[in-house]
C-alpha cells in the first residue's frame, strides 16, 4: 500500500504513542487510555505503516524506542503540549474568566497522588484557582449541588441528578495483617475471620468502608471490635502492633508491604475489588480546565500506582 493510501496522522495517534512510551507496555496504555490491547496495537501498525519504520525494538520487555519512536515521541509531547495551550487559552476565553476547582476527598489515602496531580494541574492551569474542602462530610457529592466543591473523589457511584462520575480506576482492597498474626497462614479471609478480631478503619460511615459495604454487612458479619484513626500511618502501626486488623487499598499500603512490615490478604476467595470516580456536575464536566485535570489525575495515578486497572 502507497503512503498516500494510508490513513493520515491523528492527534488520538500520537496521545497512543505517548502512552506506550511512558508505560512500556500496550496494555499498560490501553488501560490508561480506556481502550483495547488490539486497538492500541492497531493504532501502532496504522503508524509504523505511515512511516515506513519500527517505532518499537521487538521482543523486548519492557517495549523501548527505536530512534525513530524516539523522534516521534518528541513530536506528540510538543503537539500534546499545544493542544492543551490553545484548550486553556480557548476556555479562557469562553469562560471569560479564571474558573475554580474546589476539591473534596472521601479517600483519605488519595493524597499520594492527589496533590502531584494537583500539582501538575497547577502548572498548566496557574490562573485557575484550586483548594481542598477540608472536614468530614456526611454526603461528600452533595457538595457540588451546595456549590461548595467542584468535584469530589469517591469509592461509591450512585446516580443522582445533575452528577457525572468519571472513572478513575480500579484497585484490589487487602486484609492487613500483622507479620505473626495466625491468619497469615490462611490463603484468604473469609467473612467469619474477622469475627474475632478488632477491625480498624477511617472514621467514616460504614456504608462508605468497602470491607464493611460489599463484604461483611452481606454477610451478616460484625467484627468483635471496632477502632478508627485518620491517619494511614496510625492504622498501619496498629495492625503491625497486633492491636488490629485493617481492610485498604493495596496502592494505598505497598510502600509498607514491600519492607514487609505487615503482611496482605485477599479478602475473600475472588478477592475485593472497588473503584475510585470523580462525581461533578454536568456544566462543570464540560470546562476544557477539568477535563484536563480528569486526564492529569488518570496519568499520574496509573504512572505511580501498582496493581490498579481501568474501568
Amino acid at each position: 500500500m502507497s503512503r498516500s493510501a494510508l490513513p493520515p496522522l491523528e492527534l488520538r495517534h500520537l496521545r497512543t504513542f505517548a502512552a506506550i512510551a511512558e508505560t512500556h507496555s500496550l496494555s499498560k496504555a490501553a488501560a490508561r487510555l480506556h481502550l483495547t490491547q488490539p486497538a492500541v496495537s492497531h493504532q501502532v501498525k496504522a503508524l509504523e505503516d505511515l512511516y515506513g519504520i519500527p517505532l518499537f525494538e521487538r521482543k523486548t520487555m519492557p517495549l523501548r524506542l527505536t530512534p525513530g519512536g524516539q523522534r516521534l515521541l518528541g513530536l506528540a509531547r510538543e503537539v500534546e503540549m499545544r493542544v492543551a495551550e490553545a484548550e486553556r487559552d480557548l476556555s479562557r476565553i469562553a469562560d471569560g474568566r479564571a474558573g475554580q476547582l474546589r476539591i473534596a476527598v472521601e479517600c483519605h489515602s488519595c493524597f499520594d497522588w492527589l496533590m502531584p496531580s494537583m500539582d501538575a494541574f497547577r502548572e498548566r492551569w496557574p490562573e485557575v484557582e484550586m483548594d481542598l474542602v477540608s472536614g468530614f462530610h456526611a454526603d461528600p457529592v452533595g457538595l457540588l449541588g451546595e456549590d461548595r466543591a467542584d468535584l469530589v473523589i469517591v469509592s461509591h457511584a450512585i446516580k443522582r441528578t445533575d452528577t457525572v462520575f468519571h472513572p478513575l480506576f480500579r484497585y484490589e482492597v487487602s486484609a492487613l495483617l500483622a507479620k505473626e498474626h495466625p491468619l497469615t497462614a490462611k490463603p484468604f479471609l473469609a467473612a467469619k475471620d474477622f469475627a474475632k478480631e478488632t477491625l480498624v478503619t477511617y472514621p467514616i460511615p460504614d456504608d462508605r468502608i468497602d470491607v464493611l459495604r460489599e463484604f461483611l454487612i452481606p454477610a451478616r458479619v460484625e467484627p468483635a471490635k471496632r477502632r478508627t484513626t485518620e491517619l494511614t500511618v496510625a492504622i498501619l502501626q496498629l495492625v503491625a502492633s497486633k492491636r488490629a486488623i485493617a481492610a485498604m487499598p493495596r496502592w494505598a499500603v505497598q510502600p509498607f508491604l514491600d519492607r514487609e512490615y505487615v503482611v496482605a490478604r485477599p479478602i475473600g476467595k475472588k478477592g475485593l475489588q472497588s473503584a475510585l470516580h470523580a462525581a461533578t456536575t454536568e456544566a462543570a464536566a464540560s470546562a476544557a480546565y477539568m477535563r484536563d485535570f480528569l486526564d492529569i489525575m488518570r496519568r499520574v495515578s496509573f504512572a505511580s500506582l501498582s496493581g490498579i486497572t481501568a474501568l
